[in-house]
């Protein structure tokens, strides 16, 4: 119990507003657990522990941090004469106020922040973004100061019933509500809150089951597609060449294939690791792949990646993830002007592309499992187990199909 020391730093990785937060690292038997103190400079403002004189209001805050230091040694003193070998969770419910009489009272929104600022720093903007939107939500339909204990069975149905009202489709409100439930579920493994005031034990997001629309092109409306002539229509060449590329690359995801790097492509195969469940895939490059490749790689440009779309290499994630937004919105735009000029009824998306070449597999008869695979499902546990199987060189027969459309 005398290792303990405690020691303010900020984070290496910067925030969306360009600044850093700072945290109180505390080490305990070689065990580390940083707390975010809602405090934020540039990294210059800080050394050896205090905000600099370039820092706004740096006397005040410098003071407010000797205060939390003290409070901080008076926690780990309490413990010491009770004799008790505290952990780390316990020390922060102390730093924080949150001892087991006060679980009941904790802000749900006020730890929405800290999530939401923890996700920033990690770089996964992605997820920050979801917890804010939900937070947002929240705040909306019953204020800032909403407590784990009041978020009940009859809570959450009145929410969903608010967001309905408010145009959400059962798509969104189930978004929302696994994003909550999320919340839920770190705020009792960090043991802030008790597994009693769980409610989605009840309440159910799976009956919020979505509207199934058309989102798969026939094989003639693929035909269509593939087969346009843009020759009077060059701007919108980039959103062709992403949906076709999806498509015979086993439907990547866009937000890979703006990541895809020219150093993932060797010995005719493209190495990648899909963002969304980490599954590594290797696929053979056929030849509408390679071509599109060509194309981009006449360009000369100077970036690591393969596509126009981050055009710097040294982009924050904040950045990338802004990028993508703009880019995946405008290539969205103009897929829909490629679906009426191809006559095609589907309204076209990115993801489209995905779904599309799954179902035209499994129209040409390539078996369910071995689509699966290929599209990387690592999410249905019973059916990945024996998935395995398969290697690359049945996937890669299996996906040459699509050339014979």
């Amino acid at each position: 119990m005398n290792n303990t020391t405690l020691k303010f730093v900020i984070g290496g990785n910067p925030l969306s507003d360009g600044l850093h937060a700072v945290y109180l690292r505390v080490i305990k038997n070689r065990k580390k657990k940083e707390i975010s103190l809602g405090l934020r400079c540039t990294q210059e403002n800080f050394i050896n522990e205090q905000f600099t004189k370039g820092h706004p209001d740096y006397k005040i805050e410098n003071q407010l941090l000797l205060k939390l230091k003290a409070k901080a040694y008076d926690i780990v003193r309490e413990f010491r004469l009770q004799d008790y070998d505290f952990t780390l969770n316990e020390f922060e419910n102390k730093f924080r106020g949150r001892d087991t009489e006060s679980e009941k009272n904790l802000n749900a929104i006020s730890f929405f922040d800290e999530i939401i600022t923890e996700m920033e720093v990690a770089g996964r903007i992605g997820n920050s973004r979801a917890y804010r939107e939900t937070k947002t939500a929240l705040i909306k339909y019953a204020g800032d100061i909403i407590y784990f204990k009041e978020i009940t069975v009859g809570f959450l149905e009145k929410f969903e019933s608010d967001l309905r009202q408010n145009g959400n489709k059962n798509g969104g409100i189930a978004f929302k509500m696994r994003e909550l439930r999320a919340l839920f579920n770190k705020a009792i493994n960090r043991g802030l809150i008790s597994q009693e005031l769980y409610p989605f034990k009840q309440y159910k997001i799976s009956k919020l089951k979505l509207n199934k629309n058309k989102r798969a092109l026939t094989i003639d409306e693929f035909k269509r597609i593939r087969d346009l002539d843009l020759s009077e229509h060059p701007h919108l060449i980039e959103a062709h060449n992403y949906f076709m590329f999806s498509f015979y690359t086993r439907g990547m995801n866009f937000i890979d294939l703006l990541k895809l790097k020219w150093t993932d492509i060797q010995n005719g195969r493209i190495h990648y690791t899909r963002s969304k469940t980490k599954g590594q895939f290797s696929i053979e490059i056929i030849k509408n792949v390679q071509e599109i490749l060509n194309f981009y790689k006449a360009q000369n440009r100077d970036t690591d990646y393969v596509f126009p779309i981050l055009l710097r290499n040294d982009m924050t994630p904040k950045q990338i993830d802004t990028r993508k937004h703009k880019v995946l919105q405008r290539v969205n735009s103009r897929l829909k002007q490629i679906g009426q000029l191809a006559n095609v009824e589907t309204k076209l998306t990115s993801y489209v592309a995905r779904h599309s070449m799954a179902t035209i597999l499994k129209q040409m008869g390539t078996s369910t499992d071995i689509i699966s695979e290929i599209m990387g499902h690592s999410d249905v546990q019973v059916t990945m187990t024996y998935l395995k199987e398969f290697d690359n060189d049945i996937l890669d027969k299996e996906s040459k199909k699509l050339l014979d459309l």
